[in-house]
């Protein structure tokens, strides 16, 4: 879990202020049982609220928009996805000294998965395969541009600099020259598309080996599909990705876009979480591993 602050403008945020926003703001639910929810999500703070519950407030000022951003696109795409995504129930706005708007949700049951044990990997597979071919097709215009649905290219710079942060910590060579190789791959040439675009284990639940719920749609929008295949090495091993890529419907270039942001969010998450998020920096040191052994 996070040890201490991850970020320098973060949010001071406790169960007392927890309850008082409630208190001040939704007095019908400010005396049920508060529990801080162990995540390592990096944006959002979660509270478990009685059994049915969460409350959830960003730890940013970078994360201040998503709530509303869910809010007026969660119940429209709902209907069309394959598995439970998050309700929100209500919308809370700043108070108790807290800055930002934050937000009541309906608790959905499941276990995080982790990539070195899952219980049926190419069952997990077809599932998200399956949800991120789901989003694909769904047809809602005027959708907000998806925080990764931009093409590769908009985060060379960054990406660049966190390889050279790594010196001496992973190959670096051979992280640029697979960097580099995604660079190359055609760009999408298609209309945006619905896309998640941050399918990390942390936001996903399952039972028994499937998929259950998407969690944290913070960055949904549209645009370039590729950033939605980022499960194949954040989480799936090897064999299962071909069974994953043909549920998504994935041509070679996305293919190789995909894992190219794979490889740029690990290698840019590194350097950032490694000594105030470890549950972070273990699946961007797998991420790493699993991108070079690939090629």
């Amino acid at each position: 879990m996070p040890a201490g602050t991850m970020h320098a403008d973060e949010a001071v945020i406790d169960a007392s202020l927890v309850r008082r926003l409630l208190a001040e703001q939704f007095p019908r639910w400010a005396e049920l049982p508060l529990e801080r929810v162990e995540s390592a999500g990096t944006v959002n703070a979660l509270y478990r609220l009685g059994d049915a519950m969460a409350v959830r407030l960003p730890r940013i000022a970078g994360g201040a928009d998503d709530v509303a951003k869910e809010h007026a696109w969660l119940p429209r795409l709902a209907p069309l996805l394959p598995c439970p995504v998050p309700e929100i129930l209500d919308v809370g706005t700043p108070g108790a000294g807290y800055p930002w708007d934050w937000a009541v949700m309906r608790w959905l049951d499941g276990d995080l998965p982790e990539p070195d044990a899952l219980t049926d990997a190419d069952a997990l597979a077809a599932d998200l395969g399956a949800f991120v071919a789901a989003l694909r097709e769904i047809d809602l215009p005027d959708g907000p541009t998806a925080y990764r649905g931009v093409p590769l290219a908009t985060v060379d710079a960054e990406t660049r600099s966190a390889i050279d942060a790594l010196r001496g910590t992973i190959d670096t060579r051979a992280a640029t020259a697979a960097w580099e190789e995604a660079l190359a791959a055609p760009p999408w040439a298609g209309p945006p598309l619905w896309v998640h675009s941050d399918l990390m284990p942390m936001n996903l639940l399952t039972r028994r080996g499937r998929l259950t719920a998407v969690l944290d749609f913070g960055t949904l929008g549209t645009g370039d599909p590729a950033c939605d295949l980022i499960p194949a090495w954040n989480l799936l091993p090897a064999g299962a990705r071909p069974l994953f890529r043909a549920a998504a419907g994935a041509d070679e270039a996305g293919w190789a876009r995909g894992r190219g942001w794979a490889l740029s969010m690990a290698l840019i998450q590194l350097p950032y979480y490694r000594t105030t998020n470890p549950v972070m920096a273990a699946n961007a040191t797998h991420v790493i591993r699993e991108v070079l052994a690939e090629r």
